[in-house]
């Protein structure tokens, strides 16, 4: 901060600094193992601290040597106040302001001690110029770090943070240009006057990011501490979750990487700015942050909570945290997305994925009454809408079936697993169980050699009636599924083809009233639906049409048989009486019926033939159709 040499009056020499006033030096000062070789004079008339001590000691005529523990900023800031009491020119800036003022204090350079003392300097500075500028006021917070205990005393930590929330909340064309440290230069509000000029910069108004990268070179504890003071000032619960992102992506691994300003032009990150190295560092990071999350709910969000979970697994953190984010994201489990809950297993376990916290999600979905609240509609990243609670639960058990499904691939994962998984959710949760068939069936082909009755278990969970037709087709042929599953869907897919069949017909035959034409419109689909069927279902509607053309045909049979028995009679009466005018075929006439034409009318005897010939011609198309039948339904 201060140039070594002849010009600003100190030289250095190893790890001693001497004055070059010509006069030897009768008071020496250690300063963190530095030893500055000083005058008396100057320092008493400053120095409230070094005063006392040289009263103390005005007897001895021996040089005064003083220690100065723990001395805020170390020796450079011992040099700027040194330089200070022999009346040469000093620089306070916003990266030395903090720490010089905590020395002034340290040293009680008052202004009892000479009016215009350094404290009051370094106060009426930090005040005047550090507090009303954005980019000072970071500068300061961050020099703050190493006096961070005296600093707090002084309230000039709280003062810069309640500065920074204020500036926030404000227009930022108010309190100077440029704001961005280490991002793009650009000036907030479209093109202002910069000192006189027309800048012409503008930066996007619709964007209230802008303050983001700058905070996030603050330390853990003190951008945990601006993020509360933001909170307790009534920023948008949006606007914090953004920031609280973007600086968990920069620091801890897996979430993401900071990227500089505009061009792929990279920034250095300053050199008093802490970003965690260790493990312990990132856990401790890690659970400050999921304590400053706002309860709140978006997609966004939602997935980058998962990640944070992630990251929690692999750091290890501790369990409270973890069920703290489990919680969290199981209040707004529907608005996941499938790739981001495939959380691979970090622990000895052999399988791939962590089924154990995914399930732990569900519950707490199921069981936590969620009363969060979507962020604000006008954010355009975090919005979210709300959902009902039975469209929330069917969201939530698509999406489970579909993970199930993607982890079904995984050779090392136990049945009891994916049982738990599927029973987690109510069954009132699915209207159709085609997704967990879809799965099971995935997790039987990666896994040939399971037993039966372990497959049986796993198929207790399907409700077959809530399978669609299409699924029930699909699992009569399924060769995977063991016998006993195979009959259950035969059986249920029997009830459904004889309901859609037997509605399906009364429908085209006009038997449905037509006040009801909804049901109708349902059964042509269900028809349509039927009719794209395998061969299996073919063969079955067509033993239903022919089960109905055989009881059409055996009534006809049957009036056939008591038109012939009266015809035998009629004969019989005519042939006693032996009327030649009374022949069969009059006879028939008579009683109103018609019979096949015969190439010969002069023959009455063939009456005998044509007797037998209908019942064996009907014979015959009903043994026809009962092998035809018999054939096809085996």
């Amino acid at each position: 901060m201060a140039p070594a040499g002849k010009l600003s009056g100190f030289r250095r020499e190893g790890s001693d600094w001497f004055c070059n006033g010509g006069l030897p030096s009768d008071i020496t000062v250690s300063v963190d193992g530095v030893t500055f070789h000083l005058h008396k004079f100057p320092l008493v008339s400053k120095c409230g601290k070094i005063a006392r001590a040289h009263e103390e000691s005005k007897n001895t005529n021996e040089t005064l040597k003083m220690v100065l523990e723990e001395f805020p900023g170390g020796p450079d800031t011992f040099l700027i106040a040194a330089k200070f009491c022999y009346g040469y020119r000093v620089e306070l800036t916003a990266r030395n302001v903090v720490s010089v003022h905590c020395g002034a204090e340290y040293l009680e350079m008052t202004d009892e001690f000479g009016e215009g003392n350094l404290l009051s300097k370094s106060e009426s500075f930090f005040h005047k110029n550090t507090l009303r500028n954005w980019k000072d006021c970071i500068l300061a917070l961050q020099s703050s770090e190493p006096v961070l205990p005296r600093a707090e005393k002084l309230h000039l930590v709280g003062k810069c943070l309640n500065a920074l929330s204020m500036m926030v909340c404000t227009d930022p064309s108010l309190f100077g240009w440029p704001m961005m440290m280490y991002g793009s230069f650009q000036s907030p509000g479209g093109s202002i006057l910069w000192n006189g000029i027309n800048t012409g910069a503008r930066i996007r108004s619709s964007e209230s990011d802008w303050w983001f990268e700058d905070i996030s070179y603050l330390s853990v504890s003190l951008f945990e501490r601006l993020i509360k003071t933001m909170q307790a000032r009534g920023i948008r619960p949006e606007n914090l979750a953004g920031a609280i992102m973007y600086y968990s992506r920069k620091h801890l691994p897996g979430l993401g990487r900071w990227q500089g300003g505009q061009g792929g032009k990279t920034r250095t990150v300053a050199s008093f700015s802490l970003t965690p190295a260790t493990v312990d560092q990132r856990v401790a990071l890690l659970e400050s942050i999921e304590k400053l999350l706002p309860d709140k709910k978006g997609k966004s969000y939602c997935r980058f909570l998962l990640g944070l979970l992630r990251v929690a697994l692999i750091l290890n953190v501790s369990q409270t945290c973890k069920d703290s984010l489990e919680r969290r994201i199981g209040m707004q489990l529907e608005l996941a997305t499938l790739d981001s809950l495939l959380i691979p297993t970090y622990s000895d376990s052999d399988a791939l994925y962590n089924t154990n916290c995914i399930e732990q999600i569900v519950h707490y979905f199921v069981s936590t009454e969620s009363n969060l609240t979507p962020f604000s509609p006008s954010s355009l990243d975090l919005q979210a809408s709300a959902s009902p609670s039975s469209e929330s639960l069917r969201k939530v058990a698509k999406l489970i079936d579909n993970y199930i499904a993607e982890i079904a691939s995984d050779v090392n994962l136990k049945p009891g697993k994916i049982r738990k998984l599927a029973e987690a959710l109510p069954e009132s949760s699915r209207l159709l169980h085609d997704g967990l068939y879809r799965a099971l069936d995935l997790y039987f082909k990666a896994h040939p050699w399971l037993y039966d009755r372990e497959k049986e278990e796993l198929c207790n969970i399907i409700d077959y009636q809530k399978l669609s037709i299409h699924a029930c087709a699909h699992a009569s042929q399924n060769d995977r599924l063991p016998l006993r599953v195979v009959l259950q869907v035969l059986f249920f897919e029997q009830l459904h083809l004889r309901t859609a069949l037997t509605r399906c017909l009364n429908a085209l035959d006009g038997e449905i009233a037509p006040a009801a034409p909804v049901p109708i419109t349902a059964l042509g689909n269900t028809a349509g639906e039927i009719v794209q069927r395998d061969g299996w279902v073919t063969v079955v509607r067509e033993n239903q049409v022919l089960k109905v053309d055989m009881d059409r045909m055996s009534s006809r049979v049957g009036e056939l048989e008591e038109e012939f028995g009266k015809i035998k009679q009629e004969m019989k009466s005519a042939t006693k009486s032996h009327s030649s005018r009374s022949s069969p075929r009059l006879v028939a006439r008579k009683i109103g019926c018609k019979l096949v034409p015969q190439p010969s009318d002069a023959q009455p005897e063939s009456l005998n033939h044509t007797g037998s010939t209908p019942r064996a011609s009907i014979e015959r198309p009903q043994r026809s159709h009962m092998s035809r039948h018999s054939k096809s339904f085996t």
